[in-house]
């Protein structure tokens, strides 16, 4: 496939990701337009737009958000003093235009198609998805530390899930000295966490793990439902790093008294600047892979 070429990006809307996104492409030697970003400071040799159109019309490539929306009619801007309508943005794309965003709904892709637009979603690459690992994982443990009334050297902790964010949260971990135990589905899952010096049970048998100073859950189903919830011990911090709809009954959780915290976007809010470089490689990887 040939390689894309490209000269300009315009960046619409997103937080502090997208914000060092901008400046990180520009020090590429790209030109950047952004729009959506009135509160926040972009490095000077990015060029802000007050109007979103206006913006797509003088790009080549659009990087949308991630995630695009969180209402879906409106593109997720928290730095922006007015609201900027996905309609607004999609009607303004020409279908030579190359377009990205982070998990795109299926109505999002529908509204695109209508337009003969292909939108990609960046959020979907894996090695986005290896590299958010890290900040993820990193998050994790610190809100572990800030929450925890001991250290984590020491502490019992359960990962449950042993995919990207699983494989390195519970290295990290044991490299921090905690006791760890990894649930999982797939026994050659609990064959390499066994291999890495955790402790194994299986998912099915979660109920029977014991207790936990700390759970760390990756797995994006309803894992945590009452009738778990309700043999956990009443001091054990559980931290939710799944996706939507996430993995805890948190009505259940709150009842019976279990603090819960739904840890989501990590990247973004503990190393924005590593998440906006971890989305400018892999829209670059993109671009040299052609296709778009």
């Amino acid at each position: 496939m040939d390689t894309v070429n490209i000269d300009t990006f315009a960046i619409i809307g997103g937080d502090l990701r997208s914000a060092y996104l901008a400046g990180l492409l520009a020090a590429d030697g790209y030109k950047v337009i952004t729009t959506g970003f009135d509160s926040t400071d972009l490095p000077p040799c990015v060029t802000g737009c007050t109007n979103p159109a206006s913006a797509v019309a003088l790009a080549d490539f659009i990087i949308l958000p991630v995630p695009v929306s969180t209402d879906g009619t409106t593109i997720n801007a928290p730095f922006s003093r007015t609201r900027i309508s996905i309609d607004q943005v999609l009607n303004a794309v020409k279908p030579d235009q190359c377009v990205a965003g982070g998990a795109l709904t299926s109505e999002i892709h529908k509204e695109a198609e209508k337009r003969g637009i292909k939108i990609h979603d960046y959020l979907k690459r894996e090695e986005l998805a290896i590299y958010n690992a890290v900040p993820t994982a990193e998050g994790a443990i610190q809100l572990a530390m800030e929450e925890l009334p001991i250290t984590i050297r020491g502490s019992n902790c359960l990962v449950t899930g042993y995919g990207r964010v699983g494989k390195m949260l519970s290295q990290m971990l044991v490299a921090l000295g905690a006791r760890v135990t990894v649930s999982a589905r797939k026994y050659s899952d609990l064959a390499w966490a066994g291999s890495q010096g955790c402790c194994t049970v299986e998912l099915r048998q979660l109920a029977e793990a014991g207790s936990f100073d700390v759970i760390f859950n990756t797995i994006p189903f309803p894992i945590f439902n009452r009738e778990i919830l309700s043999g956990l011990d009443k001091n054990t911090l559980l931290i939710d790093l799944a996706s939507r709809p996430g993995g805890v009954d948190f009505k259940a959780a709150a009842e019976l008294q279990i603090k819960t915290i739904w840890a989501l976007s990590l990247p973004g809010r503990v190393a924005p600047k590593s998440a906006g470089q971890i989305i400018k490689n892999t829209i670059l990887n993109m671009i040299k892979e052609g296709g778009l």
